[in-house]
């Protein structure tokens, strides 16, 4: 799929660069209502997104005239310069720079599919290295769809994914796209939340969580059974840091596009529905899953002499998976009534709280998994894979995060454990509910990651790494820990870092291949050199093949979580 890029006034060579921290985002227009204009035959897609809406607007456009950004456009990995913005500085005192990426062919919204899910999933995964964050423009119809989808598509995601869209025109004096667009900006270019996630009305949601609850109100999404992982007010945005997902594996950001969304299908039982309705949907060529939208708490009419659990039943011994999910807004499948039960034992999986969007899309990627079968699929569809659905139902129970006397002072207390390679005190520090101390960082922007980065115990790298620290956050000097690690010059932990996903951010790499010409050994483990990767893979799977680690959460910069 081809793109366009926009054209904006040239970079001004004699204007200097912005001395404030900033993160760089890249933003992918696939269409929508979002970009849309009038004209004699109706609303149309307005091209030049980036000139024509964000740089006649002050808070989207500080006048600065930044540097143009690379982006990668096609599967040869080829660059194109595009013009950059810069947003005015935060409350968090940094900017956002940014470029608009547009297809050249925008998708329908209402007509979206596996393809256009894959071509959004690749242009991440080209641009991945080269970029904080993420942000996608997309329709409103099938929104909640395209993020549960992309949720499970981007594998041991480490950097926020946003997507984005409104129920007005950006070009229409009321709108809701400029607060929409500017906000998932704002909360992309500052918190590190590896998640793909929706932004909406003030709101972020995790995505696969989120649904369309409005045609036309500016809330048109809602989370029913899930808090937002975000809320941003008149002051600031208010992260709920503790219901952050993580990836927890000692692997790369990788895609699946491959996802088998017409071998499934959704069907949603009503009162008088008739066996031989749900046996010819059953019967469908090449069915593998059927999302099965039931009553309440996941309950279905039996039939006559259990026709209708018979039916069923036979086709999840022909290999077909069926998932029980409830029509009710709010709520779970349990089989706590006879109809739920006899579901159960026929063999067809309680989907939880899953939405119909996540359940149907993760049926679609499980079925698609190498070496996939009926029981792993099964199996798979009532775990948490991206924080799809809830496991268990337990009391949360949220710890007093109290003054900053007394952050400062476990976080310096932590720093003193770190620096002297004392794992059982770092471990001790974190229990009781200090999830929010790897989000932190101290008078440098340091997280205890970056401190971990150059600690004499690697025990102590890979105990936060195991927790979901994040690799990919800088510290107020721009550094991500990798960097710190090659400078100490730690081959073993610049390998483990690198494991888990870590790179070298593009503000970095200058400075790292003049140190390469002095140590070009633990600066090619870290990414700099034409053998560095593969060098990475060998070393990096000879070493850490066993155990698993996270790639992702906290904040980008220094901001507080």
């Amino acid at each position: 799929m081809a793109v366009t890029a926009t054209t904006i006034p040239e970079y001004d060579d004699q204007q200097p660069e912005s001395s404030i921290p900033e993160s760089q985002v890249l933003i992918i227009m696939t269409g929508g209502t979002i970009c849309m204009q009038r004209s004699p035959s109706g609303f149309i897609p307005a091209r030049g997104f980036q000139e024509s809406c964000l740089a006649r607007v002050p808070t989207f456009n500080d006048g600065s005239h930044p540097r143009p950004v690379d982006v990668v456009i096609n599967e040869a990995g080829d660059r194109k310069s595009y013009q950059s913005l810069r947003t005015p500085p935060s409350s968090y005192g940094r900017q956002v720079r940014y470029t608009v990426f547009e297809f050249e062919e925008l998708l329908d919204s209402s007509s979206i599919d596996a393809k256009g899910w894959a071509e959004i999933a690749r242009t991440i995964y080209r641009n991945y290295t080269l970029f904080d964050a993420f942000v996608v423009l997309h329709g409103t119809d099938s929104l909640a769809y395209t993020c549960s989808a992309l949720s499970f598509m981007l594998q041991n995601l480490g950097k926020p994914v946003i997507l984005t869209g409104s129920q007005a025109p950006m070009l229409e004096l009321q709108n809701d796209a400029a607060d929409n667009l500017l906000g998932s900006l704002v909360v992309a270019g500052h918190f590190m939340i590896p998640e793909v996630c929706l932004y909406f009305n003030y709101k972020l949601f995790r995505g696969n969580r989120a649904t369309k609850v409005a045609a036309s109100d500016f809330a048109a999404f809602d989370s029913p059974n899930a808090p937002p992982l975000a809320i941003t007010n008149s002051m600031r945005t208010h992260v709920a840091w503790d219901l952050v997902n993580r990836p927890t594996n000692i692997e790369h950001f990788s895609i699946q596009t491959n996802l088998d969304t017409t071998h499934v299908a959704c069907l949603r039982i009503f009162p008088g529905i008739k066996p031989e309705m749900l046996e010819a949907v059953l019967k469908l060529e090449g069915l593998k899953g059927l999302v099965l939208e039931t009553f309440g708490a996941g309950n279905a009419p039996g039939g006559q002499d259990n026709a209708m659990t018979k039916v069923l039943a036979d086709a999840i011994k022909r290999g077909i998976v069926i998932v029980n999910i409830t029509q009710c807004l709010t709520g779970s499948v349990s089989p706590v009534y006879a109809p739920g039960m006899s579901l159960t034992k026929a063999g067809v999986v309680a989907g939880l709280d899953m939405t119909t969007e996540a359940a149907l899309t993760k049926l679609s990627y499980l079925l698609a998994l190498p070496d996939a079968t009926p029981e792993s699929v099964a199996k798979n569809m009532s775990i948490s894979l991206r924080g799809e659905l809830t496991e268990t139902s337990h009391p949360v129970f949220r710890h007093p995060e109290g003054g900053l006397p007394e952050r400062a002072k476990i976080l310096t207390a932590l720093g003193y454990a770190i620096a002297q390679g004392d794992l059982e005190r770092v471990k001790d520090i974190l229990r009781g509910e200090h999830e929010w101390l790897l989000n932190e960082a101290d008078y440098s922007g340091n997280t205890p990651l970056h401190l971990a980065a150059t600690s004499p115990s690697i025990s102590i790298l890979r105990y936060f790494l195991l927790q979901g620290a994040s690799v990919h956050i800088r510290n107020r000097a721009g550094r991500t820990p990798l960097f710190l690690a090659a400078s100490a010059g730690l081959s073993d932990h610049v390998l483990l870092l690198r494991k888990s996903g870590a790179h070298l951010h593009s503000d970095e790499q200058a400075v790292a291949e003049l140190y390469a010409k002095q140590r070009p050994g633990v600066w090619g483990l870290a990414g700099v050199g034409s053998k560095a990767i593969k060098d990475v893979e060998e070393e990096g799977g000879k070493r850490y093949s066993n155990g698993s680690v996270g790639n992702g959460n906290g904040v980008v910069g220094s901001a507080s979580s």
